[in-house]
């Protein structure tokens, strides 16, 4: 997937805050996060910034990782 030229918008900044989150309350890295989710440490820290306009298969993989449902990450 490709990285956006525009600045991140609030959808994304939300979704990557939120996931971010969740992620340091169950103290995972962002490896123990690749490595739950099977994506990437480095396009996991890009969404967690809102630099990757991220597919919905990919948010549930990432909620997935980090046990909790796509809805509470939205």
């Amino acid at each position: 997937m490709a990285k956006t030229d525009k600045g991140p918008t609030e959808s994304r900044l939300t979704f990557g805050r939120r996931l971010r989150e969740e992620r340091q309350k169950r103290r995972m890295t962002l490896e123990d996060l690749a490595e739950a989710s099977g994506i990437t440490w480095s396009y996991i820290a890009q969404v967690e910034v809102g630099r990757r306009n991220i597919s919905v298969d990919n948010m549930h993989l990432l909620a997935a990782g980090v046990g909790v449902p796509l809805r509470e990450l939205l």
